[in-house]
């Protein structure tokens, strides 16, 4: 490993789930701008729907979600009833009725909610849109948080993947990050997923955890492969504690350096390939007949803030406090903390607190750091083309570029961008190179690995 290498497996980037990125939203889209890029949608294209529930039983000192903990169901009721009247809100200012390609529940803990209030939300939606046919109806799920009668209300409500959250099954690494999960435990609600007919599972596991070592990694994939997931995704643990407090619960001496870190995703990509999985872009896996590795064959896989998507949705509206969603006209976050956004929509206003116009710019720099993140490689000269240029445009980053060839991480041949095996894990560093807000400093990234 070069020097060169190493000072990038230590840089700060960020995991480009957009382009820009959340830290240079701003206030000037307020509600009105909002209102009028959702009046300027075209009905004959499907949306795609994000809806956040942004409440946990016990905090996960590894968290970087927007959560809050309750012992009460109280607040809760109160939030389901503001994403209603969010949901209504939307639907009333569409210009037209509008068919739903991929609706995702997120969180926090989305199966804190009871099981009257999700079918009445699904229900909401399924009223005041059409819902495909082909629909991916998506839910992320604590295992810790769920029972056969809840799985039987999300079959019954239309959910047809759900996303477990596994981290890693060493007692030892469950207890330094809080949340302790046996197998057994996560065995017994996969199957009984599959039993009320949702069979597509996702798992999400984590490497660079504290008192992480590569062996528990590999114990995780092993444990985790005999429940035979469709698609795994593998994080690697941003500790920012300047942003998440909880997360100063963790001991920088306990986390594992950026080389371990570097170590035990090599180790788990090569166990997960030896398994039968094909490597999606930066850090999932998935089964060759998943529709994922059919997205990245065809060309169609993309990128949002759920990280890899096979939603091809020209917009994705982001329902519930600090949702994001993302328009032809450009990105909305709502109000964050949970009281002013239920004030507003409770109170028939939109909650949207900031965002940030694109311009073509913006579009073909989003493009090539997409088709980087998920491909792996960007022809320069074919994207500047879209937008009336040609890869002239980039001389600066292409000349950036030549010492990431050097040190065999990518590959450039007539303005096209190849990021070699050696170069994948550092493909938000390459990115990086084509971002033109990075330099200004507004906010602090997780390391590249």
């Amino acid at each position: 490993m070069t020097q060169g290498v190493r000072d990038r497996l230590n840089q700060s980037v960020p995991r480009y789930t957009s382009y820009p990125t959340a830290p240079h939203f701003s206030p000037a889209v307020t509600p009105q701008v909002y209102k009028d890029w959702l009046r300027a949608l075209d009905p004959r294209k499907p949306l795609s729907l994000y809806l956040h529930v942004p409440f946990c039983q016990k905090m996960c000192w590894y968290c970087g979600c927007h959560t809050k903990i309750v012992a009460r169901y109280d607040p809760v009721a109160r939030y389901a009833r503001a994403l209603q009247a969010e949901i209504a809100l939307l639907a009333d200012t569409l210009p037209g009725h509008f068919s739903v390609s991929h609706v995702h529940w997120g969180g926090g803990t989305p199966t804190m909610l009871s099981a009257v209030d999700f079918s009445s939300i699904m229900s909401l939606i399924g009223d005041r849109f059409t819902i495909a046919e082909d629909a991916e109806l998506a839910i992320e799920i604590d295992p810790r948080t769920v029972d056969r009668s809840k799985i039987e209300a999300l079959a019954s409500a239309g959910i047809n993947r759900a996303s477990l959250g596994v981290q890693d099954f060493n007692p030892e690494v469950q207890q330094a990050i809080n949340r302790v999960q046996s197998f057994e435990l996560t065995r017994d609600v996969t199957e009984n997923l599959r039993a009320a007919g949702i069979d597509r599972i996702n798992f999400d596991l984590m490497y660079g955890l504290p008192k992480q070592r590569v062996d528990d990694v590999l114990k995780t994939i092993e444990l985790s492969h005999k429940l035979r997931p469709d698609r795994i995704a593998l994080f690697g643990y941003a500790h920012v504690p300047w942003m998440k407090s909880h997360m100063k619960m963790i001991r920088d001496d306990d986390l594992p350096g950026s080389e371990d870190r570097f170590r035990q995703s090599n180790a788990a990509a090569e166990r997960l390939l030896s398994l039968g999985y094909r490597q999606i872009g930066l850090d999932h896996f998935a089964r060759a007949d998943d529709a994922m590795s059919v997205a990245l064959d065809e060309g169609r896989l993309s990128r949002n803030f759920q990280g890899y998507t096979v939603d091809g949705a020209d917009a994705l509206l982001g329902i519930g406090a600090s949702s994001i969603g993302r328009l032809p006209q450009g990105y909305v976050q709502n109000i964050v903390p949970m009281q002013g956004y239920e004030k507003e929509v409770l109170g028939g206003h939109f909650p949207a607190a900031r965002g940030i116009a694109i311009d073509d710019d913006d579009r073909l720099r989003g493009l090539v750091i997409e088709r980087l993140m998920c491909d792996l490689e960007v022809d320069l000269d074919a994207a500047a083309r879209q937008f009336g240029a040609d890869a002239s445009y980039f001389a600066n980053e292409l000349a950036e570029l030549e010492t990431f060839e050097a040190d065999g991480l990518v590959s450039l041949q007539d303005n096209h961008i190849v990021i070699l095996p050696a170069g994948r894990l550092l493909v938000r560093t390459v990115c990086a190179l084509f971002d033109r807000y990075l330099s200004q400093g507004l906010a602090q990234h997780s390391k590249a690995v």
